[in-house]
């Protein structure tokens, strides 16, 4: 008889990639076959975009990044011409705009990276692992294991993990899946956190949720959840739903759900074991990512599309290089414009890697001169993202 395993056999310390699906690149997904009229419509505001002298209002420097033509997808327009319920060109181009000054103003190309947030994450208080039925990633909260008191840091930690999950995406999945437990005395945010972070992802990440999922709700949390509902869009509201039986209504396979949600995965946080792979992991998707988007122009309007059946089609991503550590990228396929973390910079340097630094997760890209054209308590909080991760 074959001994019986143990947890530690059994357990599971890393987030795995994107599930491989089968894809057929000319088969566009239902997401982009649009009317002739909405065609019309999503066209003016990408022209807007696409212009040589597009300048951003309102801001100094207002030419567009790299990095934002890269942000700049057709299913990013398309996601906040839905936001705006097909009003028109200019409420589209004001609503882009806006997320654009945002994510400037608030750091998401700087401020927000890998180093900054790690604090936040040693206990596992979020933690990104597994996909639904849909092939959505899913982001765990579990309220429990707070570790820090109320700062900016919590919220900068919040869209850290809803910009990762935008690369743990395959082709055609544009939406998450908010799994939210407060078991074990989970603590409440306060209310005024909890409405700046359900600002944020209303305003700023529209059409990203797909379903939240909330269970072991104490009397308390369903006082405070009742405070926040009316702040939530009424058409995301049909996304939450209260202790639901995850398996039985067909929402995860067993081996994609986490143990404490009744699944079969034994995961276990631990941080050394899961920070480290799950950066690289998403840096090396985001490095292919930009590969294809350079390879198809390298311009506002490129299809996601088309970047990501190009991956999935193409050779595997490479191996993980165990040289580097939980704050560096891969090495880089252009010059970045702004340079990684010092302290990151300086153990590159260490184990031997190039000497320009590699990219942080939202730094600035600048393509190289010859390049071909080939390229408080951010989990309780959990309760309102959950509840309301878009406008849709």
């Amino acid at each position: 008889m074959a001994p019986k395993s143990t947890e530690a056999e059994d357990a599971i310390y890393v987030a795995c990639p994107p599930p491989k699906v089968a894809v057929e690149p000319a088969a566009l997904p239902t997401n982009l076959k649009l009317t002739d009229a909405q065609e019309k419509l999503y066209l003016e505001v990408e022209k807007h975009f696409q212009a040589e002298d597009y300048v951003l209002p309102g801001v100094e420097n207002g030419a567009l990044t790299e990095e934002e033509k890269f942000w700049l997808t057709r299913e990013c327009l398309l996601r906040f011409i839905r936001a705006i319920k097909w009003a028109s060109a200019p409420e589209g181009v004001k609503r882009v705009e806006a997320t654009l000054r945002w994510r400037r103003e608030f750091g998401v190309y700087d401020v927000i990276n890998t180093a900054h947030v790690e604090p936040e994450a040693v206990t596992g208080k979020m933690m990104i692992w597994g996909y639904d039925s849909d092939n959505r990633p899913a982001l765990y909260l579990r309220p429990s294991r707070q570790n820090t008191e109320e700062s900016i840091r919590q919220v900068h930690y919040v869209v850290w993990a809803l910009e990762r999950l935008t690369e743990l995406m395959g082709p055609g999945v544009e939406t998450l899946v908010l799994m939210v437990d407060f078991a074990d005395r989970a603590k409440n945010p306060s209310l005024g956190q909890a409405r700046t972070v359900l600002n944020i992802l209303q305003t700023h990440y529209p059409e990203r949720l797909g379903r939240a999922l909330v269970v072991n709700i104490p009397f308390l949390v369903n006082a405070f959840m009742k405070l926040i509902i009316p702040f939530i869009d009424p058409l995301t509201r049909p996304k939450l739903r209260l202790n639901p039986n995850t398996l039985g209504e067909g929402l995860f396979a067993p081996p994609e759900l986490i143990a404490e949600w009744g699944g079969s995965a034994r995961v276990l946080y631990e941080h050394d074991k899961y920070w480290g792979p799950l950066v690289r992991m998403c840096a090396e998707r985001r490095e292919r990512m930009w590969e294809e988007w350079r390879r198809l122009g390298a311009k506002v309007g490129v299809r996601e599309w088309d970047i990501k059946c190009a991956i999935e089609l193409g050779p595997a991503a490479p191996a993980p290089n165990p040289a580097l550590d939980a704050h560096d990228a891969p090495a880089p396929v252009h010059v970045p414009a702004v340079a990684a973390d010092p302290a990151a910079a300086e153990s590159e340097a260490t184990a031997g890697a190039p000497a320009i630094t590699a990219a942080p997760e939202n730094a600035v890209h600048a393509a190289p001169e010859a390049a071909a054209p080939a390229v408080s308590d951010v989990s309780g909080w959990a309760v309102d993202a959950s509840a309301a991760g878009d406008a849709d």
